[in-house]
């Protein structure tokens, strides 16, 4: 670890200066390129000398612990030691995420699709639940958030709630909530006191980018109009504002309600058109080199159970690394660092092990 981040290092004062070029300065693609590559040079470098200043810290401790004679201040001392240990650890695991290396793709806008699945109205209490705690954790990295259509249930929560998501590494850190996730705890509804399990589906589309050309004839689109609902079916205001979209030639049904204007519930609309098309040619073009891409298995697929939150035993376990937490409290606070950068780190350990196979 510690030659690869002298290297990104070494890299780092060579972008600083290449950055300071007038040629560098009038090429934006080019300026804008180095910017995230400085951005996330200078955040290893942050991270490496808390961890130096963390082992130092911990050495000193230990000198001290040798010659201290105090009983009192010995006690003092070794629980400093065991605060430094779990930040160093903290610290480490934090360096080996970064040094995942960025991909073009990490900062791109998504759109986050929730659907209550069995469970009935405890399930659509539980898109509720995960809508804010994806919020909270959008609210801990800066990320932006805004609601594109939602369904809500008649108990509390939703049975489909869709919104857009966009900053600072957005995509790399949520693409791996796609799935089905499986939640075990006692239902309001519920007289007995029995668990119950539920499910709901979350699919994690990327937003297409301008090099990412969605070309939609608007001929190929029917259009319907109508009054937007709420919970129990009753009409949330009194004219067609929702509009509801479907693309003939793959059948791809969208449609939006949120906002009092048909204008912008069809620009949100179209929006989520142009990603569930380009997602779906993303998909195919994998398909084609399925054979040479065997570390995708099992990286998103709506069908597979990904995670199982546990209230009674306070217990999250993502199934696919076998992480098991017992903070669901703070996960469902936002507290989701843990898992999704240990996702991040498992399926890039992943793609270089298919990587090494194929050569």
């Amino acid at each position: 670890m510690q030659e690869r981040i002298s290297k990104l290092l070494s890299r780092l004062e060579q972008v600083e200066d290449l950055l300071g070029r007038s040629d560098v300065l009038s090429n934006q693609k080019e300026y804008k390129a180095l910017t995230q590559e400085h951005a996330y040079l200078s955040e290893i470098k942050e991270v490496f000398r808390n961890y130096e200043s963390l082992l130092k810290q911990k050495e000193e401790n230990q000198d001290l612990l040798k010659s201290e004679k105090d009983p009192e201040f010995v006690s003092i001392i070794r629980e400093d030691l065991v605060s430094i240990d779990e930040q160093v650890l903290a610290s480490q695991n934090r360096l080996e995420n970064l040094l995942v290396p960025p991909d073009p793709r990490d900062s791109r806008n998504i759109i986050v699709e929730l659907r209550a699945g069995t469970g009935g109205d405890e399930a659509a209490i539980f898109v509720g639940d995960c809508v804010r705690m994806y919020k909270l954790y959008a609210d801990k990295n800066g990320w932006k958030t805004e609601s594109m259509t939602s369904t809500p249930s008649e108990m509390g929560g939703f049975k489909e709630y869709i919104m857009t998501m966009s900053g600072h590494n957005v995509y790399r850190l949520m693409q791996y909530e796609a799935g089905t996730h499986r939640v075990q705890r006692v239902p309001k509804t519920e007289a007995q006191g029995r668990v119950h399990t539920s499910a709901i589906t979350v699919a994690v589309l990327m937003e297409p980018d301008e090099d990412e050309e969605i070309l939609i004839d608007e001929r190929d689109l029917k259009i319907d109009t109508y009054r937007a609902s709420g919970a129990g079916g009753q009409h949330v205001n009194t004219t067609d504002s929702a509009v509801r979209i479907t693309h003939l030639p793959t059948g791809t049904v969208v449609y939006c309600q949120e906002e009092r204007s048909q204008h912008k519930n069809k620009d949100k609309a179209m929006r989520l058109l142009s990603a569930k098309i380009a997602e779906e040619k993303r998909r195919k073009a994998e398909m084609e080199i399925a054979s040479l891409r065997s570390s995708q298995v099992g990286s998103g697929d709506r069908s597979e159970r990904i995670r199982t939150y546990n209230f009674p035993q306070n217990r999250v376990t993502d199934h696919r690394i076998d992480l098991t937490l017992y903070k669901l409290d703070h996960v469902m606070n936002g507290a989701m660092d843990e898992i999704t950068e240990s996702l991040v780190k498992h399926y890039h350990q992943q793609e270089l092990s298919g990587s090494q196979q194929i050569s």
